[in-house]
């Protein structure tokens, strides 16, 4: 290999490591200065992504298809939902979300047995089902901010409550 490839390879490398510091820096950013509205459909985004990650490699392992290497990655997709989810339940505001915040953290509890058999049972149906119900909620959230943004009432988050 000649210096110009060498370089040029060099120069590639360098190029993908400023394009993920660049990435890196642009999330960061965009979490900081998100209002609590926007943090919540953050989270819920990327539970539905890693759900539906999770499902379609569990689709791809049912039957005379299984292959063990998929086995971790579903396993980690899965579990990173359900750390997500804890999140939002950890984030609930009881006082002043009142019923609103009792109730979804009754269903963030039941998400998580969901995913925890779903797992276990490499059942991607349990896991689509509660993959199809947060991204309800995610729609659910995403009116309620727009409508609050509408009036004029978004502020930045400084932690997220999600009371209602």
């Amino acid at each position: 290999m000649g210096n110009y490839d060498k370089n040029r390879k060099e120069g590639e490398e360098g190029t993908t490591v400023a394009y993920t510091s660049g990435l890196t820096a642009y999330k960061e950013t965009r979490i900081k200065t998100a209002s609590q509205g926007q943090l919540i459909i953050m989270l819920y985004d990327e539970a539905v992504r890693q759900l539906d990650k999770g499902v379609e490699l569990l689709k791809l392992n049912t039957g005379d298809k299984k292959d063990p290497s998929r086995i971790e990655h579903i396993n980690r997709a899965i579990l990173k939902t359900q750390e997500i989810i804890t999140e939002l339940m950890v984030s609930l505001d009881f006082e002043q979300g009142g019923d609103i915040s009792r109730n979804l953290f009754s269903l963030y509890t039941w998400f998580n047995q969901e995913l925890l058999e779903g797992n276990i049972a490499q059942d991607p149906l349990k896991v689509q089902n509660v993959r199809n119900m947060m991204d309800d909620l995610r729609g659910a959230w995403n009116e309620v901010i727009s409508r609050t943004q509408a009036d004029g009432l978004a502020r930045p988050a400084q932690g997220i409550n999600i009371a209602g």
